[in-house]
């Protein structure tokens, strides 16, 4: 059944307030969110690592994500810097510092910010920050715009383009299915050196301030993502300048949703409309798809009816020629014996040599 141009006007048109509404409600709001009372979080106390992978191991058990090209025991791995992947949620890099006799070993994951720029660009509400701590993404209302990707300022979702019919945005979940259940994360459980300490965000900090202060010409006099973008769940001690190690330091205190407030209030009507753009999109791709499959269905059924009249043709050519040549040998055999017929009778009627010469001699 199709629709009219004007109804279809009229629920863009809808799509389009409903969600401006909504939106600039949202994004006017320029309040700090502090996180959730009692929620938590990891300390990466760098100092301590040892960048033996156990970490990483962990984290692809507990996601079930397939294994490496190269073992978790591999460490040469380490002489190349990586970034996460849709298979990878946690990587290890080695940065050697020229002051330092011993390198520095980075854990690198989703840092579950406070207030997450990813949730602030996601139109679809696909990311949400959950009271454990977690940054959680519901992949079932993800549209795959990836504007997460572009928002992160720790570059760290990916996209799982291996999955053609059911990509997703991949990214560590601070193992949120395992807090829940009283579980301690994966990567924490499983070091060795005790470099993650996993509690309560405001306890962390408390443990990092007391380490600086205990042991001050161990550490830099900071606690990474305390403030950065508005704070975060994942917190970072280190011996070393933290942009040494790969880590911005030019983020400021703003939360994500504060920077963008701005620009999301003038444009609601644009994000009304894209779901509506995207059905459409996606009406028009399936239509497609549907129109090139029976195309398809039709050139395949004609190729099979032109290959079956063929040999159909071919074959009776060939019964045709089998029934020539059997004819033909029929006609071959059956005048050979009547030859051999022939010289037998006349072979027969013909005397022999043998039996003149005995006749004479009986005249004798």
């Amino acid at each position: 059944m199709g629709i009219s141009r004007r109804r279809f006007l009229t629920w863009i048109g809808a799509a389009g307030m409903g969600l401006a509404a909504s939106e600039k409600s949202h994004a006017g709001s320029l309040k700090h969110f502090e996180g959730y009372k009692d929620s938590m979080g990891v300390l990466h106390d760098m100092t301590r690592c040892v960048g033996c992978r156990l970490c990483e191991e962990a984290c692809n058990k507990v996601n079930d994500l397939p294994k490496p090209v190269k073992d978790f025991k591999d460490l040469s791995v380490l002489e190349s810097s990586r970034r996460t992947a849709p298979s990878a949620y946690t990587v290890v890099n080695r940065y050697e510092i020229p002051e330092q006799t011993k390198p520095v070993f980075r854990k690198i994951q989703c840092n579950h910010c406070l207030e997450p720029a990813c949730a602030s660009a996601c139109f679809v509400r696909a990311f949400r920050k959950s009271q454990t701590g977690a940054v959680v993404y519901n992949p079932n209302v993800c549209v795959g715009c990836r504007y997460c990707m572009v928002a992160c300022p720790f570059e760290i979702p990916t996209y799982d383009y291996d999955e053609p019919l059911t990509p997703e945005v991949r990214k560590c979940t601070l193992c949120s299915p395992r807090i829940e259940k009283g579980l301690l994360p994966g990567c924490v459980e499983a070091c060795p050196k005790e470099a993650l300490t996993f509690g309560k965000r405001k306890d962390l900090i408390k443990i990092a301030r007391e380490r600086i202060a205990k042991h001050p010409e161990r550490y830099i006099e900071h606690i990474y993502g305390e403030s950065e973008m508005g704070g975060t769940s994942w917190l970072y001690l280190s011996g070393a300048p933290f942009t040494s190690l790969g880590m911005r330091e030019d983020l400021g205190n703003t939360p994500a949703p504060s920077l963008t407030s701005g620009a999301l209030s003038v444009v609601p009507m644009v994000v009304g409309l894209w779901p509506v753009f995207l059905a459409g999109m996606y009406g028009m791709t399936q239509r497609r798809e549907k129109i090139a499959e029976e195309e398809k269905e039709a050139a395949v059924a004609l190729a099979v009816e032109e290959a079956n009249d063929l040999a159909e043709e071919k074959l009776a050519k060939a019964l045709s020629k089998a029934d020539a040549e059997k004819r033909k040998a029929l006609e071959k055999a059956e005048g050979e014996k009547e030859k051999a017929v022939k010289e037998a009778l006349e072979a027969a009627a013909k005397p022999s040599d043998d039996s003149g010469e005995a006749v004479k001699g009986g005249d004798e």
